[in-house]
């Protein structure tokens, strides 16, 4: 699946941002949370979509059944 490539090449390129927001001695630590928020928000979805889909590439649905794949999510 291409998707999950793309997918997994976005988080490193996300956590490459928030290092390099981190390793910045010129940012203030409150202003380095206000620009990490946004950055660790889309990391979340984009973990939890890898993991929707490698769950489905690993147990494809039967044909016409609902996947069912939100009973396997951790709240």
């Amino acid at each position: 699946m291409n998707s999950i490539n793309h997918i997994k090449n976005a988080l490193k390129e996300l956590d490459e941002e928030v290092e390099k927001i981190l390793l910045d001695w010129d940012i203030p630590l409150n202003e380095k949370d206000n620009l990490m928020l946004p950055i660790l928000q889309q990391k979340k979805v984009l973990t939890q979509t890898l993991e929707d889909l490698e769950y489905l590439r690993d147990n494809p649905p039967t044909p016409n059944q609902p996947c069912g794949i939100s009973k396997y999510r951790e709240e």
